[in-house]
């Protein structure tokens, strides 16, 4: 998937909201102004401007893992320029201009962290994040993670942590000097992960994972 490449999408009434989710055409494809006046409650983004419907409502285990990272990631960064957010936050990456209808990419990760203050606006993050956290649910195709991941890697993310609550493992994809991710080992109980982007951050998997079965 090369996200370099113009993408068409079809003339719409970018002024006309769309509140039922069946009003929407699969096979067309649509930019972040299509999306800004999506008003049904399902939630959805998108890739390369083809729509992808989000899992239903995360689990109470997927919560509780996102709530303590999130937790110990704000608590690290309270006086570090970097700042971490939490879904739901879009995050629109860019292949050239910043305007809305030129936008085809708008995810929304569990947790991301982000170094570029100029990237934050009131609608969210405009380019990518230094980190990308996303917690696995079995509501996930192995065909949207392959996307996500081509996604992160393409546009320039860091650190892409993939936490799967089911093996209670964190692997860990750093991206290389030449654009390519590069897995870490895989992170089990009783260890600690690191990070390049932020020195001095330690997460221990046992403290993720307490009171998730």
């Amino acid at each position: 998937m090369n996200m370099s490449e113009p993408v068409p999408y079809p003339f719409l009434n970018d002024d006309e909201p769309v509140r039922q989710f069946n009003e929407l055409d699969a096979s067309l494809t649509y930019s972040y102004a299509n999306y800004s006046n999506w008003l049904f409650p399902e939630r959805v983004e998108l890739i390369k401007g083809r729509i992808f419907k989000m899992s239903p409502a995360p689990s109470s285990f997927h919560q509780m893992i996102s709530g303590k990272i999130y937790r110990r990631l704000g608590n690290f960064l309270e006086k570090h320029p970097c700042k971490v957010f939490i879904a739901p936050f879009d995050v629109r990456f860019l292949t050239g201009s910043n305007d809305d209808k030129a936008i085809f990419t708008v995810l929304q990760p569990d947790i991301c962290v982000i170094c570029d203050r100029s990237k934050i606006d009131v609608r969210g993050c405009i380019g990518a994040p230094d980190i990308v956290v996303e917690v696995l649910s079995p509501g996930n195709t192995k065909t949207e993670l392959l996307h996500k991941y081509r996604v992160y890697e393409e546009f320039g993310v860091k650190e892409y942590w993939v936490v799967s609550q089911g093996d209670q493992s964190i692997l860990i994809y750093t991206l290389d000097e030449t654009g390519k991710f590069q897995p870490s080992k895989i992170f089990t109980l009783s260890e600690k992960i690191t990070s390049t982007v932020l020195p001095g951050f330690g997460l221990a998997l046992d403290d993720v994972f307490d009171d998730v079965e």
